[in-house]
């Protein structure tokens, strides 16, 4: 991967993390509100965790999370650009 190229699934589970540590709930929390286990939560934020997850999935969690499903898919320009 060059680094003009995203990886979606990264940038997803950031941006999870992101949206999740601002509204201030736990990853249990979160997993409870959506329905999956609280190991499933944190494999998709971790760094080094195997990231495979629905669409299906990541509308639940922008429910939870109370944000528009396309925040989850933002960049953030500067730290793309390094």
């Amino acid at each position: 991967m060059n680094k003009y190229e995203v990886n979606i699934y990264e940038q997803i589970s950031k941006n999870i993390k992101k949206y999740r540590n601002q509204m201030g709930i736990t990853q249990a929390d979160l997993a409870e509100k959506v329905g999956v286990s609280h190991e499933f939560i944190r494999r998709i934020e971790s760094p080094k965790g195997k990231k495979s997850f629905s669409i299906d999935t990541i509308w639940k969690i922008s429910l939870a999370l109370n944000i528009e499903i396309g925040q989850l898919f933002e960049i953030d320009i500067d730290e793309f650009m390094k």
